[in-house]
């Protein structure tokens, strides 16, 4: 594919975001069978088909919704442009994309961002992405993100030309809902050994540390659940099923919004925050606020 049609594209994506091709033709002011060439046009050109022609509706194939994402992409920075342009280069509204790792707690997530999503005086759109962090390292290479959180740093492996920035750790608390947090608060930790746990999964940081933990204390908890999302997680945990583990600087606030009642904490077992980027010494203002918000903010969360 030597060259993309971006006529072609622009009435692909219409059709994929309208649904189909008389809700596209109305979109565009073009005829239906206009629309069928030009889709058939970039098939050919990708190679593979975009939508699947047994369906009723135009649902996409696994190629049609990669496409579809760049072409979202695409044309979401051209309409950003007319913004620009019809108001003023001044009055653009600075963007931070921002990778997630999907291991990364939410709340911390809030925490991290909060200082240049909180500022009124100078508003910014923040875009998140969620994904593996190997997925999101690619795209932090490829300059589609500008800053990756995780709760572990970029292995050199990867041979990608990222840099880790080490924004603090935590300690962790134990907490559950009801009278399962209330029981178990009596005798901890011991009082965990036999009681129904919600973990991490065991491919997280914080899940290999808190089985260290477990393993010198005698701890055997019967886990009836392991969430690579921590708000999964700590949803469950509302429930009663089972006491679960947050980060200690954000346990206040998951205290008051998951309404769980805390157990008990240690700080022999540690979780680590990172920001990830594509160079060594950060160059974006927001990026740079975020980071050196985080290294103060951390030290004072865990001195309090």
């Amino acid at each position: 594919m030597d060259w993309l049609n971006y006529h072609h594209l622009l009435y692909f994506w219409t059709v994929a975001r309208e649904g189909g091709l008389r809700q596209a033709s109305e979109a565009l002011n073009v005829s239906q069978p206009s629309i069928s060439a030009q889709l058939r046009t970039l098939e050919k050109a990708v190679g593979e088909a975009l939508f699947r022609r047994s369906s009723r509706s135009k649902s996409l194939t696994e190629t049609g919704q990669l496409v579809y994402s760049y072409a979202e992409e695409i044309f979401g920075v051209g309409r950003e442009l007319q913004n620009a342009l019809s108001g003023g280069l001044a009055s653009r509204v600075p963007r931070l994309d921002v990778g997630i790792a999907d291991t990364f707690p939410k709340l911390v997530t809030q925490f991290l961002l909060r200082p240049v999503t909180a500022k009124e005086s100078s508003p910014t759109r923040v875009v998140c992405r969620e994904g593996k962090l190997t997925d999101l390292l690619g795209q932090l290479a490829m300059h589609r993100l500008d800053i990756v959180l995780s709760d572990e740093p970029a292995g050199s492996h990867l041979k990608l030309k990222t840099f880790n920035h080490p924004l603090g750790d935590s300690g962790v608390t134990f907490c559950a809902a009801g009278r399962l947090g209330g029981s178990l608060r009596k005798k901890f930790p011991g009082s965990l050994d036999g009681a129904p746990a919600l973990l991490p999964t065991e491919n997280t940081v914080l899940r290999r540390a808190l089985d260290l933990w477990f393993q010198k204390h005698e701890i055997h908890p019967r886990i009836i659940g392991e969430f690579e999302d921590a708000a999964l997680m700590k949803i469950m945990a509302t429930e009663g099923q089972g006491f679960t583990v947050v980060p200690t600087i954000i346990d206040r606030e998951a205290q008051s919004r998951y309404r769980l009642r805390i157990i008990g904490r240690t700080e022999e077992c540690r979780g680590s925050f990172y920001a990830i980027t594509a160079e060594r010494r950060i160059s974006n203002d927001l990026v740079t606020t975020i980071t050196e918000s985080a290294k103060s903010n951390l030290r004072v969360a865990a001195a309090g």
